[in-house]
């Protein structure tokens, strides 16, 4: 089972994420355990304080290394990774919540107002960033993070559902599409209504190459493509230079009757 423990000043953030649609059904099976830690326990003095002036001048607080390393140093195990959430951290990706899932305790710090105290770092694992962007606090960060690796835990959700979800494989996932078959003149590609299920898993490499190439091409950049994946991705182009940027009129998964809802 995971266990991750939380240090943060407000607590009851974590409050309503943690228990609402899958990250609290997990939780509520037993697959891993969240514990939300007031870092004001380890405040010092009467008051808690937890942070000070910067020594040098400047706007704002910053976090004190005291309450920080003792809450860790009290928290930590031989199996634990500690992480803070830092806007200078490394990129929080797919594959790093894949590695965080097979963890067995996780200590996550949640800093506030201007930072931390260099001084805490010596004591942290792994600094994570969700995106070059400033927040409030880490509290929003770190429900990224573990949402984010609640769900790859086993037997968390359908594997399946993670297994071909956007960044699962490097690729963005391929367009999805659900009942009606026809909405306001735009109707399910045929493929998809067709029962042929290689035809099917074609159109989706396809479209799922697609969608990448068009929005993030930094992920096909830096990617080794199968043969069948390069095959798909010249069709893609070759089709994209006859008909100009768009869909060819011959294109057979567009159902009959109607423009596909995924051409436009």
């Amino acid at each position: 089972m995971l266990e991750i423990d939380v240090l943060t000043l407000f607590p009851a953030m974590f409050d309503g994420p943690l228990a609402a649609s899958i990250p609290g059904r997990i939780l509520e099976r037993g697959l891993a355990r969240v514990t939300v830690r007031d870092l004001r326990t380890w405040g010092i003095g009467r008051h808690r304080t937890v942070d000070d002036y910067p020594f040098g001048g400047g706007a704002g607080m910053i976090l004190r290394p005291e309450p920080a390393v003792a809450a860790i140093r009290e928290l930590r195990r031989p199996d634990s990774l500690v992480i803070l959430m830092d806007a200078a951290g490394a990129s929080f990706r797919q594959g790093r919540a894949a590695d965080l899932a097979t963890r067995s305790h996780l200590v996550v710090l949640c800093p506030r107002y201007e930072g931390v105290d260099e001084r805490i770092r010596d004591l942290v694992d792994l600094e994570l960033s969700i995106g070059d962007y400033v927040l409030t606090g880490g509290e929003l960060a770190a429900l990224v993070v573990i949402d984010a690796t609640l769900r790859l835990l086993p037997g968390a959700i359908d594997a399946a559902s993670t297994e071909e979800e956007s960044f699962a494989a490097g690729l963005l996932e391929y367009p999805q599409y659900t009942r009606p078959a026809s909405f306001e003149g735009a109707t399910v590609p045929a493929v998809l209504v067709s029962g042929d299920h290689g035809a099917v898993r074609d159109w989706r490499l396809r479209e799922s190459l697609r969608r990448t190439r068009d929005r993030r091409p930094d992920l096909l950049a830096a990617r080794t493509l199968s043969p069948a994946e390069r095959r798909a991705l010249d069709s893609l182009d070759r089709a994209t230079d006859a008909s100009s940027g768009g869909h060819p009129a011959d294109d057979p998964s567009v159902a009959e009757g109607g423009r596909s809802a995924g051409s436009h």
